[in-house]
């Protein structure tokens, strides 16, 4: 079975004859264990075309990932403290709204990557979709990104006031990423990967209500036309978003990169295995950071039998911190490779 057949036959529900393996590896991961962590991956069959590309070199990071301070091309100043952790938006475009009727909107090149970061997106550069892996490309924000352009406490009060300008800002990001859509679907992907964190710890960050009445269409418009165009829509989003995992199902995701460990397993197991395939999130807040070997191994077994089956439903994956230690990360490969329901 090639890497491409488990990946489709894992989402679809085919029988897989293994859960498939997507790797998570921040930056700074691969620069705090250089060889050691390679020598680890080496022996990884990675079905999402990883080995293919380099890494990409840290002096070409995006300013989110690159130490210091810079400009994204939205216009939003990032400041990053470590190389290859995520930094944090400081000067945003929106944080005044009446800079907004001046503001144009970027107009970004969508092509195929030469090198990879994080989790190795990247799309088949011939004519034809790769026969031997599943090419998932993009990382398209849309809550994240309002938050980026008009910062998080403001944007949370605008949805609160319900103002016209949250509105206009919603559609006209919309307007502006069915236009990149466009780009996206002229290269051999699979599948597009949307990106929004909508939990906390113990909540989403908005009422469920407000959550359906202002995203969900929104979310909506977007899925619908990546669906229409024979492309899988994985979603991630971290924290406890339990309520509405109904929704994005419902709209259309195919795959759900969700923090289970954090809502009632037990649960999602009941309500939702079977119904969407989990590109799975360890719990590094604990396991793979403090377990041992074994109780990452019991976790990895436990995670899986909950939200997958024989048929699929599991898309094996746990991210990879510079502090998650060698032995935790070697546990989890060996069991990803060789779990069996």
């Amino acid at each position: 079975m090639t890497s491409r057949e488990r990946v489709v036959k894992a989402v679809n529900f085919d029988f897989p004859d293994r859960p498939p393996v997507s790797h998570a590896i921040l930056p700074s991961a691969i620069i705090h264990y250089g060889e050691k962590l390679s020598a680890v991956l080496k022996d990884v069959q990675e079905d999402f075309g990883w080995e293919i590309l380099p890494d990409l070199k840290p002096e070409n990071y995006p300013p989110y990932y690159r130490k210091g301070r810079g400009y994204d091309g939205f216009g939003t100043l990032w400041e990053t403290e470590t190389m290859g952790e995520y930094g944090v938006p400081v000067e945003m475009p929106f944080s005044d709204w009446k800079n907004y009727g001046s503001y144009k909107w970027p107009d970004f090149e969508i092509k195929p990557v030469t090198a990879r970061l994080y989790s190795g997106h990247m799309c088949h550069p011939g004519k034809e979709k790769s026969p031997d892996f599943y090419a998932r490309g993009g990382w398209i924000q849309f809550f994240e990104e309002m938050q980026q352009l008009r910062g998080f406490t403001q944007v949370l009060m605008d949805l609160a006031e319900e103002s016209r300008e949250i509105y206009r800002l919603r559609d006209d990001l919309l307007q502006f990423h069915l236009r990149q859509l466009d780009k996206w679907f002229t290269l051999n992907y699979d599948g597009l990967h949307f990106a929004d964190d909508w939990g906390s710890q113990q909540n989403l960050l908005i009422s469920p209500e407000l959550w359906r009445k202002f995203f969900k269409p929104a979310y909506r418009t977007m899925f619908d036309k990546v669906n229409a165009a024979g492309l899988d829509v994985h979603f991630h989003s971290d924290g406890y978003i339990t309520e509405i995992i109904p929704d994005l199902i419902d709209i259309g995701v195919k795959v759900l990169n969700a923090q289970v460990n954090v809502m009632d397993m037990d649960y999602i197991k009941k309500h939702f295995n079977g119904h969407v395939c989990f590109r799975t999130d360890l719990d590094r807040q604990k396991v793979t950071l403090y377990g041992t070997p074994e109780e990452v191994r019991k976790h990895i077994r436990q995670v899986f039998t909950h939200v997958g089956s024989e048929k699929g439903g599991v898309i094996a994956c746990g991210e990879i911190g510079r502090d998650t230690p060698l032995d935790s990360i070697k546990a989890m490969y060996e069991t990803f490779m060789t779990f069996k329901f």
